[in-house]
């Protein structure tokens, strides 16, 4: 069975003979092209596979083609008002639409406007689903990220306003960009922003292994203990449950506390310049990194080892996130780090995608150019012009239906409404459809699924601790039994030297 195929989709403010071009990622054969109108910035989503959506620039509409059919007129889903940026849900049930200041939400498979979210008091500029779809995430010129639940926004009670679930007000200046990472509510955000910062969270709430830095070092009086085994999805990033020697140590804390601190720990506010990360789950910052220009674009690879970060004046930084452990801020110097700038582009990077390897990295400029580069060697090994201003460039593993001529969608795009559902002015009725709002008489009186799911993680990592580890008191009788090893490994290995001293220095007969 042949790999996955993957391909660049790039669009530009220009768009004189087409609005999108689709083409093979390291071949740079043109595959496809879709015509009609201009793609605004932070504005192309591909729906379902099936469909590819693009937010015109300054407009009030929304292009939708199928992957197949390039050559059809794109259908149009009409807006209230100019789209700003647009996504749609990976599991295409859901498309999200930034229209000045409000946040619009449509289902796919009715085309009903369900919700209208007005919480930003400035356009909003980026908008991202997480992996599972279960989280949204939105930044606006106000300086704000907000985190919505969106089985909290669909299930509010109509008379009250949808609440997002955590308000990130760290940034001084309006916010440029942002890049959801794996794991559901437990993935980690980074957002950039004119202020010269990124900043890094994880948007979903505390676990129950958190610590916080003051039960960082052992207390006195109390033996060491490796921290608890981890049971999500990224584990892998916490290898060394606890060190066994003192050159293991640095600055005072064992090596398997800096990767429990990277893994979980809150950082602090970000200063003007600095590039922050950000953990949905606990909306804790975990890190901040200062630059010495505006961050324009961020993104991470599929491992989260490293962060590229886009400059305002052409170069491209890459930020190994596993270089500095225990650090919640850091400034990246270019002349220092020489070897993790990304130099080439002449004007302002406004996107970067990485492919799914993490071996090649995908960047859209101000220059009208989308340059391909070499990530271990920092080589632009493939240079696109375009004819304008880059406004959107990613890397996607090819749907089906863009390579296969006989495909078509499971269900035709339904006609979206402008206005919410049982609004007066606008839409026309639509007739034998049924919405059901179940338990509304209920909410607030019982545990909400994320409530039951954090106590579910509880009751295992409990039980997952007890397991491994057989408990601390098993633990501190384990850690004996080794002290004691080491201590009779010690005497055999002073008695062997012993001896074999003796006998190379006795004299010979």
């Amino acid at each position: 069975m042949a790999a996955p195929m993957e391909v660049a989709v790039c669009t530009d403010s220009a768009a004189p003979m087409w609005s999108c071009i689709v083409w093979e990622l390291h071949s740079g054969a043109n595959l496809l092209t879709y015509r009609g109108g201009q793609a605004g910035p932070r504005g192309l989503a591909l729906l379902n596979g099936e469909y590819l959506l693009a937010a015109q620039l300054g407009k009030n509409y929304i292009s939708a083609w199928e992957l197949q059919r390039k050559d059809q007129l794109q259908q149009k889903i009409m807006c209230p008002g100019p789209v700003t940026c647009l996504t749609a849900s990976p599991n295409g049930l859901y498309v999200l639409a930034g229209v000045a200041e409000s946040i619009h939400l449509w289902e796919v498979s009715t085309g009903n406007l369900l919700v209208i979210l007005s919480r930003h008091y400035q356009d909003v500029s980026c908008l991202q689903f997480t992996g599972d779809s279960s989280h949204f995430i939105s930044g606006g010129k106000d300086c704000l990220v907000l985190v919505w639940s969106l089985c909290s926004v669909l299930q509010a009670d109509p008379s009250r306003i949808p609440a997002p679930r955590h308000v990130w007000s760290h940034h001084a200046l309006p916010i440029t960009d942002l890049h959801c990472g794996f794991g559901g509510p437990l993935a980690r955000v980074a957002t950039s922003s004119l202020d010269q910062t990124v900043k890094v969270r994880r948007p979903h709430p505390t676990t129950v292994h958190e610590r916080s830095p003051a039960a960082a070092g052992p207390q006195p009086g109390m033996q060491e203990s490796p921290p608890p085994a981890p049971c999500c999805q990224d584990s892998r990033r916490l290898l060394i449950p606890w060190c066994s020697e003192p050159k293991d140590v640095q600055g005072g804390l064992p090596a398997w506390k800096f990767l429990l601190i990277h893994r979980f720990w809150p950082g602090s506010l970000a200063k003007p310049g600095e590039s922050e990360l950000w953990e949905v789950s606990s909306g804790e910052l975990l890190l901040s990194v200062l630059f010495d220009v505006s961050i324009m674009a961020v993104t991470m690879d599929l491992a989260e080892h490293h962060m590229f970060c886009g400059g305002s004046e052409g170069s491209i930084f890459q930020v190994d996130l596993f270089t500095w452990p225990g650090q919640r801020e850091r400034s990246f110097h270019p002349e220092q780090d020489a070897g993790k700038v990304f130099k080439g582009h002449r004007n302002q990077v406004t996107c970067l995608s990485v492919s799914t390897d993490g071996s090649v990295l995908l960047s859209g400029s101000h220059d009208e150019t989308v340059r391909l580069w070499d990530v271990q060697s920092k080589q632009c090994i493939r240079t696109v012009a375009l004819k304008g201003p880059v406004t959107n460039a990613a890397i996607l593993l090819a749907p089906v239906s863009m390579l296969s001529s006989d495909f078509r969608p499971s269900l035709p795009l339904p006609h979206f409404n402008k206005h919410l559902l049982g609004a007066e002015h606008g839409d026309e009725p639509r007739h034998g459809g049924l919405t059901l709002r179940l338990g509304l008489h209920q909410q607030g009186s019982e545990p909400s699924y994320l409530d039951r799911t954090e106590q579910l993680q509880a009751v295992l990592c409990s039980t997952m601790e007890k397991s491994v580890l057989g408990g601390q008191d098993q633990l501190r009788v384990r850690v004996t039994e080794l002290e004691d090893e080491v201590r009779n490994l010690r005497k055999i290995n002073r008695d062997l030297f012993d001896f074999s001293t003796r006998f190379i220095t006795r004299p010979a007969k």
